[in-house]
């Protein structure tokens, strides 16, 4: 089987990118495992979010920017090293799902407590994880795991980073990061929202076809 063709494997573009194979061919030369690499990107997503919450400031939000970028490709890079380069352990798939999970509510509970609205981060995070309920929902039940959106994994974290540098730009005029940040976290909880609705109603259609 084509790995990445594997109905169980999120579908990433970036997979079959020249410098991601790159990363992954310079990666394997080493004795860094897809384990580790995972727990890399819970690293750079909870220094990100301390810094915002310990002080929600224009270096802090656009620290958490970057790192946002770091985390989403360690994200790709523990799949390739596992897969690609073969390197599976016992232990991978909850490697694979549980630092994400942590990293998303990290990243997204930060955000509401440096907006001043802790209540928006924590309603954000419980929509995020409920996502990936729904998905893994769908795979115990015996259908292939539904990645769609409209507000999957990606797309939360590149609304998230771009929420921080608006932030960082509104308090560079105004001495506050409130808007941009709630403004994003509204974005992610009604994404997330429609989410796990789009794959609610997918997994029903495909268990009544299945019983057909």
């Amino acid at each position: 089987m084509n790995p990445d063709h594997d109905d169980n494997r999120r579908p990433i573009a970036a997979r079959s990118s020249r410098w991601a194979h790159r990363l992954t061919q310079v990666t394997l030369k080493t004795s860094i495992t897809p384990n580790q690499i995972s727990i890399l990107s819970v690293i750079a997503a909870t220094i990100g979010s301390t810094a915002i919450i310990a002080d929600p400031a224009p270096w802090s939000l656009v620290l958490c920017a970057a790192l946002i970028p770091v985390r989403l490709v360690c994200n790709l890079l523990d799949g390739m090293v596992a897969v690609e380069g073969g390197k599976h352990s016992l232990l991978g798939a909850l490697y694979n799902e549980i630092p994400d999970r942590f990293s998303d509510a990290v990243i997204m509970v930060a955000l509401g407590i440096a907006s001043g609205r802790p209540s928006l981060g924590w309603a954000a995070a419980l929509l995020a994880v409920a996502t990936a309920y729904v998905r893994m929902l769908g795979g115990s039940l015996g259908l292939a795991q539904d990645f769609r959106g409209p507000l999957a994994k990606q797309q939360r974290m590149w609304i998230a980073a771009a929420g921080c540098v608006l932030g960082a730009i509104e308090m560079a005029w105004t001495g506050t990061p409130t808007w941009s940040l709630i403004v994003a976290l509204w974005i992610l909880i009604a994404g997330s929202a429609a989410t796990c609705v789009t794959r609610t109603l997918a997994i029903s259609h495909a268990l009544r076809l299945r019983h057909d």
